[in-house]
């Protein structure tokens, strides 16, 4: 069989969700919905947090950078998804490919270690209250942001390289309706179990090391939780760590499903339906997790709201 090297390579073919004409156009409006919807509120939650100065604190600049990548991710996929449902165009460039990987493996990478330092600044909030504001300054989440963005840069830079050097055979098609690394890998006819044990190594060894800083944090903020003799304090505290937790669960689920295996277990249908619910589903259900379980959130989106409705 013929190898080609990826570099003489012009374009890929994405198999896209359905070849049904009138399965595409319900699919095309729906997501374009979700989409939309996601902008939507993630702008509305970044412009809520920047503009009210209550909302200025580390938990919320957290949340900020959260809501920027949830407007990252999906916008990394859906508009080509968008693009070839609508008018059937499939393929997409080498370069196009490259970069749609690179966003969305920066994307996925630098928001797990923005959940585990989430995690942690909870954890000081419910357990060192008093020395909170001395532990987790604004200079430190600063130094941490930048910290975390540039870990993602060059974890996606790694990741990217390694699938840009693969070879390929006859066959241009990816079984998904955008380049990820499992289906890359599945297309590929060269030996991977050397770029595999790399993917997975640093996959596993980033992924458990936030996990496990995670864990640690929120058992600790669930004994302190219990140990506390207001029923209100447990409410509150509760509340604003509950839907931390929840967008924890969701993320780790759905991208441990999907990155931490060996390229032999892919399974294309079962891939994209998981896909969806990490990169358009998550991404539209965090500011809705926040927003409905926060009441200074809500104030903050609703004053947003009547300004907007009054300059309309």
């Amino acid at each position: 069989m013929q190898r080609v090297n990826l570099s003489t390579v012009s374009e890929f073919v994405l198999v896209g969700l359905s070849d049904a004409p009138e399965a595409r156009f319900l699919l095309f409006v729906l997501f374009l919905i979700i989409y939309l919807a996601t902008m939507a509120g993630n702008i509305t939650i970044l412009v809520a947090i920047s503009t009210d100065t209550r909302l200025h604190n580390p938990m919320y600049f957290f949340l900020g950078n959260l809501s920027l990548l949830d407007i990252l991710c999906p916008t990394a996929t859906v508009p080509k998804m968008l693009e070839t449902l609508l008018l059937e165009n499939k393929v997409i460039s080498f370069a196009g490919c490259m970069l749609q990987l690179f966003f969305l493996i920066d994307v996925v990478g630098t928001e797990i270690f923005l959940l585990a330092a989430m995690a942690y600044d909870r954890y000081v909030a419910v357990c060192h209250p008093l020395q909170y504001m001395n532990i987790v300054s604004m200079e430190l989440c600063a130094r941490l942001a930048i910290g975390i963005w540039v870990v993602g840069f060059f974890n996606s830079l790694l990741h990217t390289s390694l699938i840009s050097t693969l070879f390929f055979c006859d066959s241009r098609e990816v079984d998904q309706y955008y380049c990820d690394i499992p289906p890359m890998l599945a297309l590929s006819c060269s030996p991977t179990y050397s770029r595999e044990l790399v993917i997975l190594t640093v996959g596993g060894v980033v992924g458990s090391s936030t996990f496990v800083v995670t864990l640690i944090s929120y058992i600790y903020i669930l004994l302190a939780i219990l140990r506390m003799n207001s029923s209100e304090s447990r409410h509150k505290a509760f509340s604003t760590c509950g839907s931390h937790l929840m967008v924890v669960c969701l993320f780790y689920g759905t991208t441990i499903c999907t990155y931490v295996r060996p390229s032999s277990t892919y399974s294309p249908h079962q891939d994209r339906i998981v896909s969806m619910l990490y990169g358009i589903l998550t991404p539209l259900l965090n500011p809705i997790i926040y927003s409905l379980r926060n009441k200074e959130v809500k104030r903050a989106l609703r004053r947003v709201i009547r300004q907007v409705r009054t300059a309309l």
